[in-house]
């Protein structure tokens, strides 16, 4: 009888307060201990694969890197970042256009049972109760360049919103309803937390120990939400303070995903979405006009199939991608949490995904991933930074994303005959 009631409170729960807004840290509070702490959000930063011999570190000691010169500005966060190499795709000798990136399964096993992890950990938190007014942001410029594809899937190929403009007035345009005052938002949102609090007071007595417990940590996440709306609304603490909407169209695609950095970093901060990703290009090509680096062309064809074997144009850009990388740990650095737990690096993990290993050679093996996350984080890191090298299917750091994030039934996603369908293993703290 208990059991019953219970569920038809949560039932009610989830539907008086609509968009999940409430019932997200109830989720947080109560989901399986993990290794190391579990984000509250994943970050993909996705771009086309890249030259393994220049991306690779010119020295390793136990399992500390020497970084290339391509990942040389990866140095200044070493303490936060990983390097995960050697892995290959199961259909390694898959290249251009195939899927296997991000949804661990070629177009060989079967195109309706493609899904990219990030599209897979959307549903999962959502069928869990953390339901955001996105459930996963896909943006980039020129994600569909040159007949090209985006690494996402949901079994057909997804588009990421290509103009700054768009993806503004997407995430913040209606931020507050017509006719609302933010202060009256407030107000209601305020009333609808008072009215749980008692029903949970009311429902704690037929409850048993466990049971009780749990609510309990219920009623604390309100008590935070409380907090946040708060400090919403004067302006103090947490960093929920939408970007100055985007001006003129950047034309150079490139400055346009600066812009759309900016608004991940929004979201993220407004709890708009806990699942966001940057695609740089497409699988085909990358239009590159950088200045101020003395850099022009297009990735695939006068970079990576162009200067082999130095590669110095490629070297050149993935330095500039790689500075990006270190900007969003920087710029989620700089905003704190409002529940005070810290900034919002602190609780994000970011990976740097590729749609293949070795590029040039247009394969699969050797695939790699750059993982960073804040302060006693999901990550096992060393104040010198991690390398590792793993013989295992890619697919395992896909679920390492996965289980970082609190998925751990991995039903419907990868390659069902994966011999080890689990966590790469050494990437989570202990």
């Amino acid at each position: 009888m208990r059991s019953h009631r219970r569920r038809e409170f949560l039932k009610g729960l989830t539907a008086s307060v609509g968009a999940g807004f409430l019932f997200a840290p109830f989720a947080d509070s109560i989901a399986e201990a993990a290794p190391g702490r579990k984000p509250k959000r994943l970050l993909l930063f996705c771009t086309m694969g890249t030259a393994t011999q220049i991306w690779k570190p010119t020295s390793v000691s136990g399992e500390t890197p020497t970084f290339s010169e391509s990942t040389s500005p990866l140095a200044d966060v070493k303490q936060h970042v990983v390097l995960v190499d050697g892995l290959p795709s199961g259909n390694p000798g898959n290249n251009h256009g195939a899927p296997d990136g991000l949804t661990g399964l070629g177009f060989g096993g079967g195109s309706a049972g493609l899904i990219s992890v990030d599209q897979f950990i959307a549903d999962k938190l959502s069928a869990a109760g953390v339901k955001t007014q996105i459930p996963s942001l896909l943006l980039g410029a020129e994600s569909t360049a040159s007949g090209g594809r985006s690494p996402y899937y949901r079994t057909d190929n997804l588009p990421t919103i290509a103009s700054p403009a768009s993806a503004y007035s997407t995430l913040f345009g209606s931020a507050v309803p017509t006719n609302t005052s933010s202060d009256d938002l407030l107000r209601r949102r305020k009333s609808v937390l008072d009215h749980l609090k008692n029903e949970i007071k009311t429902l704690q007595g037929d409850l048993g120990a466990e049971q009780k417990y749990k609510l309990d940590l219920h009623l604390e996440s309100i008590r935070q939400v409380e907090t946040r709306l708060s400090n919403a609304s004067s302006g103090e603490g947490g960093g929920c303070k939408p970007p100055t909407a985007a001006g003129a169209e950047p034309t150079n695609p490139l400055q346009a995903n600066l812009v759309h950095m900016d608004l991940i970093v929004g979201a993220f901060a407004c709890d708009i979405t806990r699942v966001a990703a940057i695609q740089w290009g497409s699988e085909q090509a990358m239009n590159v006009d950088l200045p101020e680096i003395g850099l022009r062309g297009e990735e695939h064809g006068s970079m990576i199939h162009t200067g082999a074997p130095a590669h110095l144009d490629l070297i050149k850009l993935e330095k500039w991608l790689a500075q990006r990388f270190v900007d969003l740990i920087a710029k989620l650095k700089a905003i704190p949490e409002a529940d005070g737990s810290g900034t919002l690096f602190d609780n994000t993990l970011i990976a740097w995904c590729r749609d293949m290993g070795d590029a040039p050679n247009h394969n699969m093996n050797e695939m790699k991933f750059v993982l960073a996350s804040g302060e006693g984080g999901y990550l096992k890191t060393s104040p010198g930074g991690r390398y590792v090298r793993s013989p295992e299917r890619h697919e395992r750091v896909l679920l390492s994303l996965c289980d970082a994030m609190g998925v751990t039934d991995f039903t419907g996603f990868g390659d069902p005959k994966l011999p080890s369908k689990s966590p790469l293993p050494g990437l989570a703290a202990s």
